[in-house]
């Protein structure tokens, strides 16, 4: 009888993490096709592109209020409802496709798609390898952070330097990094799932949504410095 119980229990806890990896995926596509939408929908309206780009402050205004809904998302999760999560989520991917419409103004259209294929691959081989891998990866995020710090201070050096070679390098290793992080952040967010309440729901779906959020982070910026090798320039 306790060997049934104990299977019984077993087979909940796999039930709640695959919802709860599944959960992730399905809202972590959602943001990235209302990137997609909204990034097209302004690249195709010069009234719009006139708007974000014809304006200084329009478009920093863009950026301040997108990196206040990442911080509020990340910092404020416990305390928000599972709507409330979702909803600055989405608003959020939203907004990122308006800024990140700059990117089909700048690449033709194939390569920006080709170089999407790509990043889905890589980022689904390496999300699988992180939710798969008997190895703790725990010791990579420390690394993987000064690394990030690094190329941040590089690219914000670069903009004055404007060096050919400090931006190859900074975007090598922009991938090698985003790469590392799908793969950590992957196998963080499962063991997340391992020890989710079976029993709240709302935690759960909070749960999701960072969870959806810290991977779309982790996608867009592997694609964008993948673009920088992939990407062709419009005539």
């Amino acid at each position: 009888m306790e060997g049934k119980t104990h299977h019984t229990q077993v087979q909940s806890r796999t039930q709640v993490l695959n919802a709860f990896m599944q959960g992730i995926y399905r809202w972590m596509g959602a943001g990235l096709a209302l990137t997609a939408g909204a990034a097209y929908f302004t690249a195709s309206s010069p009234g719009m592109m006139a708007l974000v780009f014809g304006n200084p402050m329009v478009l920093f205004g863009l950026i301040a209020v997108e990196l206040g809904l990442v911080l509020a998302v990340s910092a404020g999760i416990s305390r928000m409802s599972g709507a409330t999560a979702t909803g600055l989520f989405l608003f959020y991917s939203t907004l990122n496709g308006i800024t990140l419409s700059a990117v089909l103004s700048v690449y033709t259209p194939a390569s920006v798609v080709s170089t999407f294929i790509v990043c889905a691959g890589m980022f689904g081989a390496m999300s699988l390898y992180g939710m798969t891998t008997s190895k703790d990866l725990t010791g990579w995020g420390s690394f993987l952070f000064m690394g990030l710090i690094g190329i941040i201070l590089a690219m914000v050096v670069n903009i004055f330097i404007q060096s050919p070679m400090i931006d190859f390098v900074v975007s090598g290793l922009g991938v090698l990094i985003f790469v590392g992080l799908t793969a950590y952040d992957t196998q963080k967010l499962t063991r997340m799932g391992e020890s989710a309440p079976m029993d709240d729901a709302t935690a759960v779906r909070r749960g999701t949504i960072l969870g959806a959020l810290t991977l779309y982070l982790d996608f867009i910026n592997l694609f964008l410095f993948l673009l920088h090798f992939l990407g062709q320039m419009r005539e």
